[in-house]
Protein backbone atom coordinates (compact mmCIF):
# COMPACT_ATOMS: atom_id res chain seq x y z
CA UNK A 1 0.00 0.00 0.00
CA UNK A 2 1.35 3.43 -0.98
CA UNK A 3 2.08 5.62 2.04
CA UNK A 4 0.42 9.07 2.08
CA UNK A 5 2.61 12.17 1.84
CA UNK A 6 2.04 14.07 5.10
CA UNK A 7 4.80 16.68 4.77
CA UNK A 8 2.53 19.60 3.87
CA UNK A 9 -0.05 18.51 6.43
CA UNK A 10 2.45 18.67 9.30
CA UNK A 11 3.32 22.28 8.49
CA UNK A 12 -0.35 23.34 8.34
CA UNK A 13 -1.13 21.53 11.61
CA UNK A 14 1.81 23.23 13.34
CA UNK A 15 0.66 26.65 12.12
CA UNK A 16 -2.92 26.08 13.30
CA UNK A 17 -1.83 24.99 16.79
CA UNK A 18 0.54 27.95 17.03
CA UNK A 19 -2.27 30.38 16.16
CA UNK A 20 -4.64 28.78 18.68
CA UNK A 21 -2.04 29.04 21.46
CA UNK A 22 -1.90 32.81 20.90
CA UNK A 23 -5.57 33.04 21.89
CA UNK A 24 -6.19 30.06 24.21
CA UNK A 25 -3.77 29.20 27.01
CA UNK A 26 -3.13 25.47 27.46
CA UNK A 27 -5.83 22.93 26.49
CA UNK A 28 -3.39 21.37 24.00
CA UNK A 29 -4.89 17.88 24.14
CA UNK A 30 -8.40 19.32 23.85
CA UNK A 31 -7.33 21.20 20.72
CA UNK A 32 -5.89 17.97 19.28
CA UNK A 33 -9.18 16.20 19.95
CA UNK A 34 -11.20 18.95 18.25
CA UNK A 35 -8.93 18.97 15.21
CA UNK A 36 -9.00 15.14 15.02
CA UNK A 37 -12.81 15.26 15.01
CA UNK A 38 -12.88 17.87 12.24
CA UNK A 39 -10.46 15.78 10.17
CA UNK A 40 -12.74 12.77 10.74
CA UNK A 41 -15.66 14.83 9.38
CA UNK A 42 -17.48 14.58 12.70
CA UNK A 43 -19.44 16.85 15.04
CA UNK A 44 -18.08 17.74 18.47
CA UNK A 45 -19.67 18.15 21.91
CA UNK A 46 -17.64 20.22 24.38
CA UNK A 47 -18.62 19.86 28.03
CA UNK A 48 -17.24 21.97 30.85
CA UNK A 49 -18.08 24.55 33.47
CA UNK A 50 -18.39 28.20 32.40
CA UNK A 51 -15.16 30.09 31.84
CA UNK A 52 -12.85 27.33 30.58
CA UNK A 53 -12.72 28.67 26.99
CA UNK A 54 -15.11 26.24 25.27
CA UNK A 55 -16.71 28.91 23.10
CA UNK A 56 -13.40 30.71 22.57
CA UNK A 57 -11.76 27.53 21.24
CA UNK A 58 -14.63 26.91 18.82
CA UNK A 59 -14.57 30.49 17.55
CA UNK A 60 -10.77 30.48 17.22
CA UNK A 61 -10.70 27.27 15.16
CA UNK A 62 -13.48 28.54 12.91
CA UNK A 63 -11.52 31.77 12.37
CA UNK A 64 -8.49 29.81 11.16
CA UNK A 65 -10.48 28.08 8.42
CA UNK A 66 -11.68 30.26 5.57
CA UNK A 67 -15.31 29.22 5.93
CA UNK A 68 -18.64 30.74 6.91
CA UNK A 69 -19.16 30.70 10.68
CA UNK A 70 -22.58 30.53 12.35
CA UNK A 71 -23.55 30.71 16.00
CA UNK A 72 -26.80 29.66 17.66
CA UNK A 73 -27.45 30.42 21.33
CA UNK A 74 -29.86 27.75 22.51
CA UNK A 75 -32.54 28.96 24.93
CA UNK A 76 -35.72 27.35 26.35
CA UNK A 77 -37.93 29.40 24.00
CA UNK A 78 -35.97 28.61 20.81
CA UNK A 79 -38.09 27.06 18.04
CA UNK A 80 -36.92 24.69 15.24
CA UNK A 81 -37.59 27.42 12.66
CA UNK A 82 -35.15 29.68 14.55
CA UNK A 83 -32.45 27.11 13.79
CA UNK A 84 -33.33 25.73 10.35
CA UNK A 85 -35.17 28.66 8.78
CA UNK A 86 -38.72 29.17 7.60
CA UNK A 87 -40.78 29.78 4.47
CA UNK A 88 -42.21 33.29 4.06
CA UNK A 89 -44.85 34.39 1.55
CA UNK A 90 -43.46 36.80 -1.05
CA UNK A 91 -46.13 39.38 -1.92
CA UNK A 92 -44.37 40.38 -5.14
CA UNK A 93 -43.89 36.93 -6.67
CA UNK A 94 -46.89 35.25 -5.06
CA UNK A 95 -44.65 32.34 -3.99
CA UNK A 96 -43.18 31.17 -0.72
CA UNK A 97 -39.47 31.91 -0.24
CA UNK A 98 -37.26 29.93 2.11
CA UNK A 99 -35.28 32.08 4.53
CA UNK A 100 -32.30 30.06 5.72
CA UNK A 101 -31.58 29.82 9.43
CA UNK A 102 -28.19 30.16 11.18
CA UNK A 103 -27.48 26.43 10.81
CA UNK A 104 -26.69 27.11 7.15
CA UNK A 105 -22.99 27.75 7.67
CA UNK A 106 -19.80 25.71 7.36
CA UNK A 107 -18.85 25.64 11.04
CA UNK A 108 -21.74 26.16 13.45
CA UNK A 109 -21.28 26.84 17.15
CA UNK A 110 -24.33 25.65 19.11
CA UNK A 111 -23.88 27.23 22.52
CA UNK A 112 -25.49 25.49 25.51
CA UNK A 113 -27.22 22.87 23.38
CA UNK A 114 -28.96 21.35 26.41
CA UNK A 115 -30.93 24.56 27.09
CA UNK A 116 -33.36 24.08 24.19
CA UNK A 117 -36.38 21.74 24.48
CA UNK A 118 -36.48 18.35 22.77
CA UNK A 119 -38.37 19.64 19.72
CA UNK A 120 -35.61 22.14 18.91
CA UNK A 121 -32.84 19.65 19.68
CA UNK A 122 -34.49 17.20 17.28
CA UNK A 123 -34.28 19.81 14.51
CA UNK A 124 -30.56 19.02 14.37
CA UNK A 125 -31.00 15.27 13.84
CA UNK A 126 -31.18 15.31 10.04
CA UNK A 127 -28.64 18.05 9.48
CA UNK A 128 -26.07 16.33 11.75
CA UNK A 129 -26.38 12.87 10.23
CA UNK A 130 -27.26 13.49 6.59
CA UNK A 131 -25.92 17.04 6.28
CA UNK A 132 -29.13 18.33 4.76
CA UNK A 133 -32.25 20.18 5.89
CA UNK A 134 -35.78 19.32 4.77
CA UNK A 135 -38.41 22.05 5.13
CA UNK A 136 -41.87 21.79 3.56
CA UNK A 137 -40.78 18.67 1.58
CA UNK A 138 -37.85 20.54 0.00
CA UNK A 139 -34.31 19.34 0.79
CA UNK A 140 -31.43 21.79 1.09
CA UNK A 141 -27.92 20.23 1.16
CA UNK A 142 -25.19 21.62 3.43
CA UNK A 143 -21.65 22.43 2.31
CA UNK A 144 -19.09 19.56 2.34
CA UNK A 145 -17.19 20.91 5.36
CA UNK A 146 -20.31 21.40 7.52
CA UNK A 147 -19.44 20.79 11.18
CA UNK A 148 -21.30 21.43 14.43
CA UNK A 149 -19.38 22.30 17.59
CA UNK A 150 -21.80 22.22 20.52
CA UNK A 151 -21.17 23.20 24.14
CA UNK A 152 -22.94 22.35 27.37
CA UNK A 153 -22.53 22.94 31.09
CA UNK A 154 -22.53 19.66 33.09
CA UNK A 155 -23.25 21.30 36.44
CA UNK A 156 -26.26 23.55 35.98
CA UNK A 157 -29.48 21.55 35.67
CA UNK A 158 -32.22 24.19 36.01
CA UNK A 159 -33.72 25.10 32.65
CA UNK A 160 -31.84 22.37 30.77
CA UNK A 161 -33.02 19.37 28.74
CA UNK A 162 -30.98 16.18 28.58
CA UNK A 163 -29.88 15.27 25.07
CA UNK A 164 -31.40 11.98 23.85
CA UNK A 165 -29.04 9.08 23.27
CA UNK A 166 -29.80 9.08 19.51
CA UNK A 167 -28.52 12.65 19.25
CA UNK A 168 -25.50 12.07 21.46
CA UNK A 169 -24.51 9.20 19.16
CA UNK A 170 -24.25 11.67 16.29
CA UNK A 171 -21.38 13.48 17.97
CA UNK A 172 -18.10 11.84 17.07
CA UNK A 173 -16.63 12.95 20.41
CA UNK A 174 -17.69 14.35 23.76
CA UNK A 175 -14.71 16.30 25.03
CA UNK A 176 -14.50 17.22 28.70
CA UNK A 177 -12.86 20.62 29.00
CA UNK A 178 -11.24 20.90 32.42
CA UNK A 179 -9.66 23.63 34.48
CA UNK A 180 -6.21 24.94 33.53
CA UNK A 181 -3.15 24.01 35.58
CA UNK A 182 -1.82 26.59 38.08
CA UNK A 183 0.93 27.53 35.61
CA UNK A 184 -1.57 27.97 32.77
CA UNK A 185 -3.91 30.03 34.94
CA UNK A 186 -0.98 32.24 35.93
CA UNK A 187 -0.26 32.71 32.23
CA UNK A 188 -3.89 33.80 31.71
CA UNK A 189 -3.52 36.41 34.46
CA UNK A 190 -0.19 37.57 33.05
CA UNK A 191 -1.69 38.07 29.61
CA UNK A 192 -4.70 39.89 31.01
CA UNK A 193 -2.54 42.14 33.19
CA UNK A 194 -2.34 45.45 31.39
CA UNK A 195 -4.74 44.08 28.78
CA UNK A 196 -1.88 42.75 26.70
CA UNK A 197 -0.42 39.42 25.64
CA UNK A 198 -3.54 38.01 23.99
CA UNK A 199 -4.12 37.95 20.26
CA UNK A 200 -7.59 39.24 19.39
CA UNK A 201 -9.80 37.01 17.25
CA UNK A 202 -10.21 39.84 14.74
CA UNK A 203 -6.44 39.85 14.23
CA UNK A 204 -6.32 36.18 13.24
CA UNK A 205 -6.14 35.25 9.59
CA UNK A 206 -7.34 32.03 7.96
CA UNK A 207 -4.68 29.36 7.69
CA UNK A 208 -6.77 26.79 5.77
CA UNK A 209 -9.07 27.13 2.80
CA UNK A 210 -12.06 24.86 2.27
CA UNK A 211 -10.04 23.02 -0.37
CA UNK A 212 -7.18 22.53 2.12
CA UNK A 213 -9.55 21.04 4.70
CA UNK A 214 -11.16 18.69 2.16
CA UNK A 215 -7.69 17.59 1.05
CA UNK A 216 -6.70 16.97 4.67
CA UNK A 217 -9.79 14.84 5.19
CA UNK A 218 -8.91 12.86 2.11
CA UNK A 219 -5.39 12.38 3.49
CA UNK A 220 -6.85 11.26 6.83
CA UNK A 221 -8.78 8.48 5.11
CA UNK A 222 -5.49 7.23 3.63
CA UNK A 223 -3.72 6.84 6.99
CA UNK A 224 -2.62 3.24 7.47
CA UNK A 225 -4.34 1.14 10.13
CA UNK A 226 -3.35 -2.48 10.57
CA UNK A 227 -6.18 -5.07 10.48
CA UNK A 228 -5.17 -6.14 13.99
CA UNK A 229 -5.92 -2.60 15.21
CA UNK A 230 -9.31 -2.61 13.50
CA UNK A 231 -10.03 -5.84 15.33
CA UNK A 232 -8.82 -4.15 18.54
CA UNK A 233 -11.41 -1.40 18.04
CA UNK A 234 -14.15 -3.97 17.44
CA UNK A 235 -13.21 -5.85 20.60
CA UNK A 236 -13.37 -2.68 22.72
CA UNK A 237 -16.75 -1.63 21.32
CA UNK A 238 -18.17 -5.16 21.53
CA UNK A 239 -17.09 -5.33 25.19
CA UNK A 240 -19.25 -2.31 26.01
CA UNK A 241 -22.30 -4.30 24.94
CA UNK A 242 -21.65 -7.16 27.33
CA UNK A 243 -20.14 -5.32 30.30
CA UNK A 244 -22.06 -6.02 33.51
CA UNK A 245 -22.01 -2.37 34.54
CA UNK A 246 -23.48 -0.98 31.32
CA UNK A 247 -27.16 -0.75 30.45
CA UNK A 248 -26.39 0.58 26.95
CA UNK A 249 -23.28 -0.19 24.91
CA UNK A 250 -21.75 1.61 21.95
CA UNK A 251 -23.11 1.33 18.41
CA UNK A 252 -21.19 0.46 15.21
CA UNK A 253 -21.07 4.22 14.58
CA UNK A 254 -18.75 4.38 17.60
CA UNK A 255 -16.36 1.88 15.96
CA UNK A 256 -16.19 4.00 12.81
CA UNK A 257 -15.71 7.18 14.86
CA UNK A 258 -12.90 5.61 16.87
CA UNK A 259 -11.06 4.48 13.74
CA UNK A 260 -11.48 7.78 11.86
CA UNK A 261 -10.47 9.99 14.77
CA UNK A 262 -7.46 7.75 15.48
CA UNK A 263 -6.33 8.40 11.92
CA UNK A 264 -6.75 12.14 12.44
CA UNK A 265 -4.80 12.09 15.72
CA UNK A 266 -2.01 10.10 14.07
CA UNK A 267 -1.66 12.78 11.38
CA UNK A 268 -1.62 15.58 13.95
CA UNK A 269 1.25 13.78 15.68
CA UNK A 270 3.20 13.49 12.43
CA UNK A 271 2.50 9.83 11.65
CA UNK A 272 0.88 8.15 8.66
CA UNK A 273 -0.15 5.11 10.70
CA UNK A 274 -2.36 4.42 13.73
CA UNK A 275 -0.96 2.97 16.96
CA UNK A 276 -2.72 1.22 19.88
CA UNK A 277 -2.02 4.32 21.99
CA UNK A 278 -4.14 6.42 19.61
CA UNK A 279 -7.08 4.06 20.08
CA UNK A 280 -6.69 3.89 23.87
CA UNK A 281 -6.50 7.69 24.19
CA UNK A 282 -9.54 8.30 22.00
CA UNK A 283 -11.67 5.52 23.48
CA UNK A 284 -12.70 7.89 26.31
CA UNK A 285 -13.97 10.91 24.31
CA UNK A 286 -15.46 8.68 21.59
CA UNK A 287 -17.31 6.29 23.93
CA UNK A 288 -18.17 8.24 27.10
CA UNK A 289 -21.36 9.82 25.75
CA UNK A 290 -22.56 6.61 24.10
CA UNK A 291 -22.62 4.44 27.24
CA UNK A 292 -25.23 4.25 30.00
CA UNK A 293 -24.44 2.87 33.45
CA UNK A 294 -26.84 0.48 35.16
CA UNK A 295 -27.87 0.38 38.81
CA UNK A 296 -24.97 -1.94 39.77
CA UNK A 297 -22.49 0.69 38.62
CA UNK A 298 -24.33 3.39 40.57
CA UNK A 299 -24.30 1.29 43.72
CA UNK A 300 -20.55 0.71 43.42
CA UNK A 301 -19.84 4.36 42.64
CA UNK A 302 -18.41 3.69 39.18
CA UNK A 303 -18.16 6.25 36.41
CA UNK A 304 -18.22 5.72 32.65
CA UNK A 305 -14.50 6.57 32.52
CA UNK A 306 -13.68 3.86 35.06
CA UNK A 307 -15.68 1.28 33.10
CA UNK A 308 -13.95 2.22 29.82
CA UNK A 309 -10.56 1.99 31.56
CA UNK A 310 -11.46 -1.46 32.89
CA UNK A 311 -12.57 -2.65 29.44
CA UNK A 312 -9.32 -1.48 27.84
CA UNK A 313 -7.23 -3.18 30.53
CA UNK A 314 -8.94 -6.53 29.88
CA UNK A 315 -8.31 -6.62 26.11
CA UNK A 316 -4.95 -7.75 24.78
CA UNK A 317 -3.12 -4.98 22.93
CA UNK A 318 -2.01 -5.92 19.38
CA UNK A 319 1.75 -6.10 18.88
Amino acid sequence: MERPDIGGFAEKAREIKECISKVVVGQHFTVDLILSSILANGHILLEGVPGVAKTLMARTISKLIDTQFGRIQFTPDLMPSDVLGTTVFNMKSGDFDFHRGPVFADIVLVDEINRAPAKTQAALFEVMQERQVTVDSVTYPMNPVFTIIATQNPVEQEGTYKLPEAQLDRFVMKINVGYPSPQEELEVLTRHHGNSGFTRLDDLHAVLTVEDLLQMRKLTSQVIIDPSLMNYIVQIVQATRTNRYLFLGASPRASVSLMQTAKGLALLQGRDFVTPDDIQLLAFPVLRHRLMLNTDADLEGLTVEKVIKEIISQIEVPK
